[in-house]
């Protein structure tokens, strides 16, 4: 029986497991399910795979709870530059992802726990559109951070935001699947986010669709930079000007072996 070993780690309230992919020779996707079940596995949105790096400090593939491939996660990253700043004396960590590679500069750190300025790389912002569902149409500000977001303002978050993100996640204009932000703007530097992660479902937070979120707000005149996004798993700070800064937090929980 193989033991896999494993490390948990969450960037407001997002978790994550870190592996490196030498430990475990079968299929990536299939063992992600197993080991994020919460119930009969370890539990976590997503594993972070850690490969040999080519050009940065390490190299990571992200695979979401239900095994499907993401290009990359803003906390997620920052969970990984944790796990490296823990084994390695270093400020700043380059992480190749299938996004791009993202350089995290350590700001603070009290034991395991870290605060980290990433560099996110240029949003590609477009104008606002329409998507029809089954039953209305809602009208949102697709954005790609190297993973595709729909971001929808709203003034307060109903009782079915869920049901209505879902659908649109899972809607044929987007036949890769968009991860959907529902946004409440509070004043031109805040704003508050609720979050439904394709591959994932409904998470506490997301760095790249905090990210998203606040340069939906930007690009139509709601909010000015610097953006403090408050999720239900904690707050980021964005800055965009053309390079997009997200700042937040990252805390290595625990290690194990997983019995695979």
């Amino acid at each position: 029986m193989p033991h896999i070993p494993f490390t948990k780690a969450t960037a407001c309230g997002n978790d994550f497991l870190i592996i490196n992919a030498s430990a475990w020779p079968g299929d990536i996707h299939s063992f992600t399910r197993t080991i994020c079940d919460r119930h009969h596995g370890v539990g976590a949105d997503g594993v972070e795979w850690i490969l040999p790096p080519q050009t940065g400090d390490l190299r990571i593939r992200l695979v979401n709870a239900d095994g499907s491939d993401a290009e990359i996660s803003g906390n997620g990253t920052r969970c990984v530059a944790a796990w490296y700043c823990l084994q390695n004396p270093a400020t700043t960590v380059r992480i190749e992802t299938d996004a791009g590679v993202k350089t995290c500069e350590l700001i603070s750190r009290d034991g395991s726990a870290f605060e980290f300025r990433a560099a996110m790389g240029e949003p590609k912002v477009e104008n606002e559109t329409a998507v029809g569902l089954s039953y209305d149409e809602v009208k949102g500000i697709p954005v790609s951070m190297g993973n595709p977001h729909f971001v929808i303002f709203v003034d307060e978050f109903g009782p079915q935001w869920k049901e209505l993100a879902a659908e649109v996640a899972a809607h044929r204009d987007f036949p890769h699947g968009t991860n959907v932000e529902m946004v409440r703007v509070v004043n031109e530097h805040e704003i508050q986010v609720r979050i439904w992660e394709r591959g994932v479902g409904e998470t506490l937070s997301s760095g790249t669709g905090s990210s998203a979120s606040a340069v939906a707000a930007i690009h139509t005149g709601r909010a000015k930079s610097p953006v403090r996004v408050t999720t239900a798993g904690g707050t980021q700070t964005v800055e965009w000007n053309t390079q997009l800064y997200l700042t937040g937090p990252a805390a290595l929980l625990c290690r194990g072996e997983f019995f695979s």
